[in-house]
């Protein structure tokens, strides 16, 4: 049947009969918030290239947790900025590490659901996630022994999920037989499985302090075009135990969510990262669009294609947008 028998515009002409035919929805509960913890700093500080997200120092946990839960937020993922950095990044895995106490502060005063970000990049003077060989080249084998060792400290710590992000081959074998061999079995690991070599994580890096000194990440992040690998390396991630698979960036590799989500069967989660946020941000304060609608849309995007879990920077303020919407219902 065609028009005019068919009117598509029928469920479309009020928001009451638009709301009862939506395919997509989102959820707060299905939102992750980042936090950044710095050990430099004794107050809240904000960095110019992300309006609107804090950096904490290693105090007041109570006060962040409740504020965040008030708002809507249950979970969210730790990065931390260490005081000193090395050549084998020995922060990461400190017991005393910033990452590890923010971990037991957050734990200790609040139910929030905390998922710890484990890499070296953050930790080490050269910036990279791993470490070098004599070469200045990214020694895989030797990395995974820390990355072991990292994962033990932090679920010591309390954390609830262990997100390794440095996409080291065998990261998730190597955790998993950490974990499980220090008593873990039960802490399960959110693989970052598809994470691309972006140009998006400039922000982030402002933020975290964590840009290489010499070289770039190309050599162990998927390159941009690759689709079919993606899919191999969300395989060999689940293969070796992953309990959650992940896409980063998010907009950009809706195409690689939507594979992921027709080919998997495990939690997909999709990581809306700094850049992403960063240009909703700067185009909204030179008034060119309009940041709401812009930024639940592109949310709802990757809701659409896929993922089950969003990482975003903008989760407090979609969760009052949604707050607010079933409020007014």
């Amino acid at each position: 049947m065609m028009f005019p028998e068919v009117r598509m515009r029928r469920l479309r002409q009020s928001s009451r009969m638009r709301d009862l035919t939506t395919e997509t929805r989102l959820h707060a509960d299905e939102f992750v918030l980042p936090l950044f913890f710095d050990e430099n700093i004794d107050k809240v500080k904000t960095t110019e290239s992300m309006p609107g997200v804090k950096t904490y120092p290693l105090s007041g946990y109570k006060e962040i947790a409740s504020g965040l839960q008030k708002n809507g937020i249950n979970s969210v993922l730790v990065f931390g900025i260490p005081k000193h950095k090395d050549a084998q990044g020995s922060g990461a895995y400190a017991e005393d590490g910033v990452v590890q106490k923010a971990i037991r502060g957050l734990k200790e005063n609040s139910d929030l659901l905390v998922i710890a970000d484990l890499c070296l990049c953050e930790y080490t003077d050269h910036g990279h996630c791993g470490l070098l060989d004599g070469c200045g080249y990214v020694d895989n084998d030797t990395t995974l022994e820390l990355y072991g060792k990292t994962a033990v400290s932090q679920a010591e710590a309390g954390a609830d999920i262990i997100a390794p992000s440095g996409m080291m081959d065998g990261q998730i074998a190597a955790i998993r037989i950490a974990l499980d061999d220090a008593g873990f079995e039960k802490v399960p690991i959110m693989a970052y499985s598809a994470k691309f070599y972006s140009a998006y994580y400039g922000p982030f890096r402002d933020v975290a302090c964590s840009a290489p000194g010499k070289g770039d990440r190309a050599g162990y992040q998927m390159p941009c075009g690759n689709r079919k690998e993606a899919i191999r390396e969300i395989d060999m991630d689940v293969a070796e135990g992953a309990d959650m698979i992940m896409v980063k960036p998010a907009g950009p590799y809706l195409d690689i969510i939507r594979d992921a989500a027709n080919t998997f069967d495990l939690p997909l989660v999709a990581y809306q990262v700094s850049g992403e946020y960063s240009m909703i941000k700067a185009a909204a304060q030179n008034g060119w669009i309009n940041e709401q609608r812009v930024m639940m849309e592109s949310l709802l995007a990757i809701k659409r294609a896929g993922a089950d879990i969003i990482i975003t920077y903008f989760a407090e303020e979609a969760a009052k947008v949604l707050r607010e919407k079933n409020g007014r219902n």
